[in-house]
């Protein structure tokens, strides 16, 4: 009942071109191999630091790891803060409702 209805098509849609013809590999007539080309190494971009460079980027992941530090402890310490203050809520409403139960 609901079958996917697969298309058939007899002759291919759009360009076709035939596949490039494979030349045979040169062999070499002589009993000595040629030397292989030498391939040069990927030019990769050197990284010089200066002292006064690696001074900075010291200083500035000190600065960076104080930083987040102290946003931390001080989320730490309202967690912490919030807690106690709630705590003590929770008991001054016991004793309150204690005390208002005691008088009736």
């Amino acid at each position: 009942m609901l079958r996917p209805k697969i298309p058939t098509n007899d002759l291919p849609t759009g360009i076709v071109t035939p596949p490039a013809p494979v030349e045979p590999a040169v062999v070499l007539q002589n009993t000595q191999y040629a030397p292989a080309p030498a391939t040069a190494a990927p030019a990769r971009p050197t990284i010089q630091l200066t002292p006064g460079a690696v001074v900075g980027v010291v200083a500035g992941g000190t600065a960076a790891v104080l930083v987040v530090g102290a946003v931390l402890v001080s989320m730490l310490l309202a967690v912490a803060v919030t807690g106690v203050s709630v705590a003590l809520v929770a008991v001054v409403l016991r004793l309150l409702l204690k005390d208002l139960h005691k008088t009736r």
